[in-house]
């Protein structure tokens, strides 16, 4: 017999529409309806600016927290960390579908490659992809006593602080990472990467393979004409980068995977080498329903 929890709706914290773009196209299509899941997607908001490491400062967070979401994905290392930090609980599912680039991006005729970067500040917006993704992409290159971050705001704010000379070099992801090379500014590395589920501690994972089932289903049809969605991501522009210019080779979608033990082990050792996290946590404690 389904109980009142199972047969409740699954609510979506939004992420930037690059990121969630099979979840939306899965509601559209009516392919979680067909699957027998009720899900919706949270509201829009203007983003938060914060400055403090709180996971419940951001609204996508704020809504998981408080029990208005049930998921919602961000990178890897930031999910790790909220839910170290978070009080209400939750693990880890798949790895997302998307798989996007941020990328290192300057207007300054200076500043043309990594080694460019040492003891140059970057600007980012604190713990979440564009913070851990300038981490992985300069500490091959640019001792990590000299690489500095720089505590900037959202993609919006980071590309025109960049294009003022505010701040020198910012990491960006799209649809802002077009208008950026559109605008002038040129490339000077960039950061591929997933990222993962974070999942309320209520819902089981059978219930999460249906609802990943039909997202998988969205990234087929995503795939099969991927300039059809292009003006559902750009329109956090608000006008300033036409669908067709968005450009296709810095974000891609693939099947949601399991997050395994050595992958997990990998990037929690990461996230310690750089005083990330305290070690309190684990792959059988954040990936296991709590």
């Amino acid at each position: 017999m389904a109980t009142a929890e199972s047969d409740a709706a699954i609510v979506i914290s939004r992420n930037h529409p690059v990121f969630d773009l099979p979840e939306i196209v899965a509601v559209e299509h009516g392919l979680f309806d067909r699957a027998g899941l009720d899900v919706r997607l949270a509201e829009n908001a203007p983003a938060q600016e914060r400055e403090a490491r709180d996971p419940i400062a951001r609204r996508k967070e704020a809504l998981f927290e408080s029990e208005r979401a049930d998921l919602f994905n961000l990178c890897e290392w930031g999910g790790i960390d909220r839910l170290e930090r978070n009080r209400r609980g939750g693990y880890l599912g798949y790895l997302r579908p998307a798989v996007v680039a941020q990328a290192l991006i300057s207007f300054d005729p200076e500043l043309n490659e990594p080694h460019d970067m040492s003891g140059v500040p970057i600007g980012v917006n604190k713990f979440t992809g564009s913070h851990y993704t300038a981490l992985h992409l300069l500490e091959g290159t640019v001792p990590r006593d000299r690489i500095v971050l720089e505590h900037t705001g959202p993609p919006s704010a980071r590309l025109d602080a960049a294009a003022t000379g505010s701040v020198r070099a910012v990491m960006l992801m799209e649809p802002y990472l077009s208008l950026a090379l559109e605008s002038g500014a040129h490339l000077l590395g960039c950061y591929f990467y997933r990222g993962v589920q974070v999942v309320a501690p209520h819902l089981p994972r059978e219930r999460l393979d249906t609802f990943m089932t039909a997202v998988n289903a969205a990234v087929d049809i995503i795939n099969a004409d991927r300039t059809a969605w292009a003006d559902l991501i750009v329109d956090e522009t608000a006008g300033r980068l036409a669908p067709e210019r968005l450009r296709s080779e810095y974000h891609r979608f693939t099947h949601a995977t399991p997050l395994t033990r050595e992958r997990f082990t990998e990037s929690y050792a990461w996230m310690n080498s750089w005083q990330l996290t305290d070690g309190r946590g684990g792959y059988d404690t954040l990936l296991a329903l709590r």
